[in-house]
């Protein structure tokens, strides 16, 4: 780094670090990742335990089911009704279909939630799980970068064709 740039963002000078105080950073930073991960193993232990999750998720449903019946009953009144009349049964009906719709709704939030917070947590096992192959020297198994070729159609059958005779 250059002297510049450790002027720019105010970092101590690099010439008094010592490798081992270097080491001693490096294993402190560890424990912390380690007591972060710790912690997420901890709650994503307690998350099964919650009851909840699931009674929800039924008790959206049967208010939105509710919520529907209701609707179609007020439509069917609210056509065999006087037409000065019809037009409050109907606002309300739509209203009821427009619950039935947020309950549904809601449902889903939960469970994209739900998969967000398990991606989330997914990547940081990786990166934890890579952090730790490097510092113990092993080699890592990256993507592995390919060639990409731009064929038309008719030049992709040919090749296909040509590999098998």
């Amino acid at each position: 780094m250059t002297q510049k740039l450790s002027e720019l963002f105010n970092l101590p000078p690099i010439e008094g670090t010592t490798p081992e105080e270097a080491e001693l950073t490096i294993e402190e930073n560890r424990e912390m990742i380690e007591a972060v991960d710790d912690a997420i193993d901890k709650i994503d232990a307690a998350l099964p335990m919650v009851g909840d999750l699931d009674t929800s998720d039924k008790e959206l449903d049967e208010l939105s089911d509710l919520a529907k019946e209701k609707f179609q009953d007020l439509i069917d009144l609210g056509m065999n009704v006087e037409a000065r009349f019809s037009g409050h049964i109907l606002a309300t009906a739509g209203t009821l279909l427009g619950h039935a719709i947020t309950a549904k709704q809601a449902k889903l939030d939960k469970k994209l939630r739900m998969v967000d917070l398990q991606l989330k947590k997914a990547r940081l096992d990786l990166q934890v799980e890579q952090a730790n192959k490097k510092s113990d020297g092993d080699k890592i198994i990256d993507a592995e970068d390919g060639q990409g070729v731009v064929l038309d159609r008719n030049e992709l059958l040919n090749q296909l064709l040509n590999k098998k005779s």
